[in-house]
């Protein structure tokens, strides 16, 4: 939201979830919108499970410039759509949702392309490279997505078995592994990905700190704390600690408003917004 005021021609964004007052998603996008002088003005919608189509099929009534959409309304939200981009078809589930000229719906997913996009800004080029994503949620299954496109060889490992094997179709040759088989996939892969909640609240990495070894680069979804378990014991190696969640964070939005504005995202601004990590959930995607 820019320091002009709003007025009855001010374009409304939001993001819809269950439960969204916490969402960093309005601090981005209002700074971003500021930076650029722009009239609009994002905000949280809160919108009960089960409720996630009946949001996403009232944007073109109300004139909305587009709706963000997390948890639970994902897959709804895609349901809800008229036609949906790879990813979001590939995924079977959306994070932003806006009208196209001819008033039809679109869905896409912007989580994985911002992972990349992190990622590869933090140096970190994921082509032919191994990486072991931790966890089969909708996060991890984002980033399974990006980094099979990008030509990672991937390893995908969650406490069930049978969701690993799910996420992993989401990449060519992808593997599926167990919790237990943790320290051995470390010692294997050039990257490790923790895509799981494990570190929000102090919880130690899932495998052996020790299976970290020099050449790792090491990644985590997580932001609040900015500094998880996992990568206090990286550090700790002096393994090479990528980035936390903030810069998916970020990345993924700036796509998402490039789509509701037709401009390309001020990332300064957006990053400065969310310096600290200050969402609730506390994890990007």
């Amino acid at each position: 939201m820019s320091d002009a005021p709003l007025t009855a021609a001010t374009r409304v964004a939001g993001v819809i979830g269950d439960p969204v007052r916490h969402s960093a998603s309005p601090a981005l996008h209002n700074a971003a919108y500021a930076a650029l002088g722009l009239d609009y003005v994002y905000v949280a919608f809160p919108v009960p499970a089960g409720r996630g189509g009946d949001a996403v099929r009232a944007i073109p009534v109300l004139g909305l410039a587009g709706l963000n959409v997390t948890m639970p309304h994902k897959a709804d939200a895609a349901r809800a759509c008229d036609a949906l981009s790879p990813d979001a078809l590939a995924l079977g589930a959306v994070n932003t949702v806006v009208t196209r000229p001819d008033g039809t719906l679109f869905g896409d997913s912007t989580d994985g392309e911002g992972f990349l996009r992190a990622l590869r800004e933090d140096g970190v080029d994921p082509s032919a490279r191994s990486v072991l994503v931790l966890g089969s949620g909708g996060a991890a299954r984002a980033v399974v997505l990006a980094l099979g496109r990008a030509g990672s060889r991937v390893v995908v490992a969650a406490r069930r078995v049978d969701a690993a094997r799910e996420a992993a179709t989401l990449a060519p040759g992808a593997e599926a592994r167990s919790f237990e088989d943790l320290d051995v996939c470390v010692a294997a892969v050039d990257v490790v990905v923790n895509a799981t909640p494990l570190g929000m609240h102090g919880e130690t990495p899932p495998f052996d700190p020790a299976a970290l070894a020099g050449r790792h680069a090491v990644v985590d979804l997580l932001y609040h704390p900015a500094r998880t378990p996992l990568l206090l014991e990286a550090e700790a190696r002096g393994v090479q600690v990528v980035a936390n969640g903030l810069g998916m964070l970020v990345h993924q939005a700036a796509l998402a408003f490039r789509f509701m504005t037709g401009r390309d995202a001020p990332l300064d601004a957006m990053r400065a917004a969310v310096s600290t990590g200050r969402d609730g959930v506390g994890r990007a995607g």
